[in-house]
C-alpha cells in the first residue's frame, strides 16, 4: 500500500470569513475490471478506466477513488465548496456521461499494474469485480457496493481537464468530515451500455502531476457566536 495522503497545498482564500481551500491528491485509486472470478485488477497503473470496452465479455470498467480528509480537515469544519478535478487522457473522444456514487464499503489498492484497460492478474490487497480485498473480502454486490443516488455527474469528451462540482459532493465530504470511518470514497461509472465507450483518466500514479485526480475543499471554522 502506498502512502495514504498527499496534501498539495493549503491556500488561504482572501475573504473576511478566513476560508481556506485544501487541494488534495487521491490516497487510493484503482480500476474494477469485469470478471466473474475477480482474476484481473489494476491497482498501481498510471491510468484509470470506466465505461465499456469492445471486448465480447468482461467489457465493463469502473473506477474507485478515495481522498483522505482526516489529516487536515477538522471534524467541525464548515464545508463551503467541493469540486473534483479529473484529467481525461486520450481515449474514445465521443461525449459520455460520467457518474459518481458514494461507496459503502472499504476496498484495497493492490500491486497489480497495467498501462492499459486489460488489467493484470489480481494480487493481494487488490480490489476486483467481486473482491474488496482480493481473495479475502467480497463485495456485497459484484462491481462495487455503493449508494444508488448520484453524488455528481458530468459529460466528458476528448482529452482534457474536467471539474465536477455538485451539492452531492459537498454532502459526501460533510459526512466524511464528521465521520471519517465512513469515508470509503467514490465509484465512477461511465457509459456501460455501448461497446467502445470507455474513457481513461490519469491515476494518482501518473508521472505527470497535472493529470492526477484532485479534490478541492473550501472550508472555514464554525461560527461559535
Amino acid at each position: 500500500m502506498k502512502q495514504a495522503l498527499l496534501i498539495l497545498a493549503l491556500l488561504l482564500a482572501a475573504d473576511p470569513a478566513g476560508a481556506a481551500t485544501l487541494t488534495i491528491e487521491a490516497s487510493r485509486d484503482t480500476t474494477l475490471i469485469e470478471d466473474a472470478a475477480g482474476a484481473w485488477a489494476n491497482g498501481s497503473g498510471p491510468a484509470l478506466f470506466l465505461g465499456r470496452t469492445n471486448q465480447r465479455e468482461g467489457s465493463i470498467r469502473r473506477t474507485l477513488i478515495l481522498f483522505d480528509l482526516s489529516a487536515e480537515l477538522p471534524r467541525n469544519a464548515r464545508i463551503e465548496r467541493v469540486a473534483l478535478r479529473l484529467a481525461v487522457t486520450p481515449s474514445h473522444p465521443e461525449p459520455r456521461l460520467l457518474r459518481l456514487h458514494r461507496l459503502l464499503a472499504d476496498w484495497g489498492e493492490g500491486p497489480s499494474y497495467a498501462s492499459g484497460g486489460g488489467g493484470a492478474p489480481s494480487g493481494t490487497g487488490d480490489a476486483t469485480w467481486i473482491d474488496r480485498l482480493f481473495d479475502e473480502e467480497a463485495w456485497t454486490h459484484p462491481g462495487g457496493h455503493f449508494v444508488a443516488r448520484v453524488s455528481a455527474e458530468s459529460e466528458v469528451a476528448d482529452a482534457g481537464s474536467y471539474l465536477l462540482e455538485d451539492d452531492g459532493l459537498m454532502h459526501d465530504v460533510r459526512l466524511w468530515a464528521a465521520a471519517p470511518d465512513r469515508n470509503y470514497g467514490w465509484i465512477l461509472i461511465g457509459d456501460e451500455a455501448e461497446p467502445g465507450s470507455s474513457k481513461s483518466l490519469g491515476s494518482r500514479e501518473e508521472s505527470d502531476p497535472t493529470l492526477r485526480p484532485l479534490l478541492e475543499v473550501t472550508w472555514s471554522e464554525p461560527d461559535t457566536h
